[in-house]
């Protein structure tokens, strides 16, 4: 049987040296690591052993009664969390490492959001009991209050042929049938045991179990529990199915693809169907740390890496015909990289878009009039840290500018854009409604036009175009969402209509739509969660206004106080380092990204960037038209008034 365990946690909660304890007593290493002694096993990168964090997202492989286990080590920083979101999307069953000490934490609220979101059963191991502070009724109280209400404590171990009294009670209050046998003294444990594991299986059951990773106590029987009520259920026969989730570079800067295999087996030299590509797998590698073995075949339920594919991309879904996996998190900063060496700037941009390969997020966004390139970031650390790659790597030395909101626009009516593409021996014409969508839905598309107005392969090279890149708004020049887009008609010549045809007038009728169009900016917004004690709570309320922040009514309990509620990002990134201060580091806050809304200082901030929208010459809102065998421009305000398709 083969299972892929996360580890996850809030940074220092001791993620890391719980996971080298677990690959210790199953044999997988000979010596236990330390993150502060720098020679953790699976924070194998030099970069986190200077700095004693996580960045990277790496596996280990045990062997532990029978089955093959992949654990994975999730980063535990704010700033490297979409990281650890690819890791969650293949996971089988989670490991939540909190402090018995701190309790839940900021970042461990964003880990518990998104392993629901991705739907993995989750195991809580309290950790750090022998410290001074240590509490276990308390800590379970806010993980039964906060995460679930089904989080239960394991004091003692359980089997298939023993569960302890209160594990049965537990469960019958929970299943009708098997209440009925509890009452009547007829215990089945076999059936008592199987339900529990389908509860896990269902999130409708939270084990928690505590002990001292660092100390050495209680990881090897937390693990034994975990092992016994984690069955997986892969199938080896039919057609392979995986799942890409990390791209990495080797030392010749070949390219490594890590896939979850869902179903079926796979070969070296079997070819993967992906995006219409079809590659064949050149070698298949088990990894252990940042080590390897070479395998001929892989099967259902493996983590494994492959070389050959040359264009998969993080979230793909290789060997059957499923939509790419969407994730959640994504940066709220873009900051532009200076480099002044003898390199070519093309090179450097070369360079980091491999690292995007590595980590889709970064977005690189290259300028060609401008000859510079951006990046989006979660956070100062991660710029810290893409210096330090870059050096490392590839023997460069960069900087980057303050890192800067990330903004964007929607619209706020109902418009019709109308783009022509006409100079000659070139035809296109595009008509598209444009309306405003709910927020934080992005750019969707329908489609109204008849095929006899235009061809069904045009219809879906309109669709395909305006979704290939970012399309600027008219106020700063940020990108557009949360617009639906529908296509009205179109017209194509039979002779001159070219494939860029469209990508023109498309890209014409959408500029033309804005151009009518209320449109509105954009900014993002975090979702707080403040804990501090009763004295400070006239001072957070007095922080959110000013921060243009809301916030709900305050939950009070005994002498502490939570209050929750929504800012935005460019008022409150810097707000944990004075929330620190004034509670004596004793508060609790967590930020987790909550999408675009209005922004609060729009006309300060539209003034402030200066965006010039006829000064933009990939992005024109006028038409071209063609007469007396002469191509001419239609100003946007005219071109409806031009066009050759009716108006529907």
């Amino acid at each position: 049987m083969f299972k892929t365990i996360g580890v996850l946690a809030h940074v220092d909660a001791g993620k890391t040296t719980f996971s080298e304890q677990l690959l210790y007593h199953t044999q997988s290493i000979k010596e236990r690591g330390r993150v502060d002694h720098q020679d953790a096993y699976l924070d194998n990168h030099s970069i986190e052993r200077r700095r004693g964090i996580t960045i990277f997202a790496e596996q280990g492989r045990i062997q532990f009664n029978g089955d093959t286990y992949t654990l994975i080590d999730t980063p535990g920083h704010v700033d490297f969390s979409p990281e650890m979101e690819r890791a969650i999307s293949v996971m089988d069953y989670a490991i939540l490492i909190i402090s018995a000490v701190d309790g839940i934490e900021g970042h461990t609220e964003t880990v518990w959001h998104l392993l629901r979101q991705h739907h993995v059963p989750t195991f809580i191991f309290l950790n750090k009991i022998d410290r001074d502070g240590a509490s276990i009724e308390n800590v379970m109280k806010e993980i039964q209050k906060d995460f679930s209400e089904d989080a239960f404590y394991l004091a003692e171990p359980l089997n298939e042929n023993y569960l302890p009294e209160d594990v049965l009670e537990w469960i019958a209050e929970r299943d009708e049938f098997l209440l009925e046998q509890y009452m009547e003294g007829d215990i089945e444990y076999a059936a008592f045991f199987t339900k529990l594991q389908e509860m896990i299986k269902d999130e409708r059951a939270f084990i928690c179990m505590v002990g001292s990773a660092l100390k050495d106590i209680g990881v090897k029987e937390f693990f034994e529990q975990l092992a016994i009520l984690t069955p997986t259920n892969y199938q080896s026969d039919g057609p392979f199915q995986g799942k890409v989730f990390k791209i990495r570079h080797d030392e010749l800067n070949q390219r490594i693809t890590f896939i979850k295999a869902l179903n079926g087996t796979l070969h070296v030299r079997d070819e993967i169907h992906y995006d219409e590509v079809s590659e064949k797998v050149t070698e298949i590698r088990l990894y252990n740390g940042n080590k390897f073995d070479a395998a001929q075949q892989v099967e259902a339920g493996e983590i494994f890496a492959v070389k050959g594919l040359s264009g998969a991309e993080i979230g793909d879904m290789v060997g059957g015909n499923f939509a790419r996996d969407e994730f959640e998190l994504v940066p709220t900063l873009q900051a532009k990289v200076v480099y002044s060496g003898t390199e070519h700037i093309k090179e450097i941009l070369r360079y980091f878009r491999m690292l995007e390969a590595e980590e889709p997020t970064l977005r690189v966004v290259w300028s060609e009039k401008f000859q510079d390139i951006h990046v989006h970031v979660m956070g100062v650390i991660q710029l810290e840290v893409l210096i330090e790659v870059a050096k490392e790597r590839f023997q460069i030395d960069i900087v980057f500018e303050d890192p800067k909101i990330l903004y964007m626009e929607t619209i706020n009516n109902c418009v019709t854009g109308y783009g022509h593409f006409e100079p000659l021996k070139h035809y296109a014409e595009v008509h598209l409604r444009m309306e405003p969508a709910p927020r934080g839905s992005g750019l969707k598309f329908e489609n109204a036009c008849h095929a006899d107005d235009l061809s069904v392969g045009y219809q879906r090279l309109i669709e395909k175009h305006l979704f290939e890149r970012d399309h600027h708004g008219l106020l700063t020049g940020y990108p557009i969402t949360d617009i639906g887009f529908t296509l009205l008609t179109g017209r194509a010549h039979n002779k001159h209509t070219e494939g860029g045809d469209f990508r023109e007038a498309t890209f014409r009728a959408l500029r033309q739509g804005l151009e009518q169009a209320e449109n509105v900016l954009l900014e993002p917004y975090y979702r707080f969660k403040m804990k501090a004690e009763l004295t400070h709570l006239g001072r957070m309320m007095t922080d959110i206004q000013q921060a243009s922040g809301t916030f709900e009514t305050p939950e009070m309990n005994e002498n502490q106080v939570t209050v929750m509620g929504r800012a935005p990002v460019s008022t409150f990134m810097n707000y944990s380092t004075i929330f620190a201060a004034y509670t004596n580091g004793k508060g609790a806050l967590s930020l987790q990204f909550d999408g675009y809304d209005l922004c609060h200082n729009a006309e300060e901030v539209i003034e402030q960037i200066g965006y010039r929208k006829d000064a933009d010459p990939e992005y024109s809102s006028s038409s071209i038209f063609c007469a007396k065998g002469k191509g001419y421009s239609v100003p946007w305000n005219e071109a409806e008034a031009a066009m050759h398709c009716l108006k529907k």
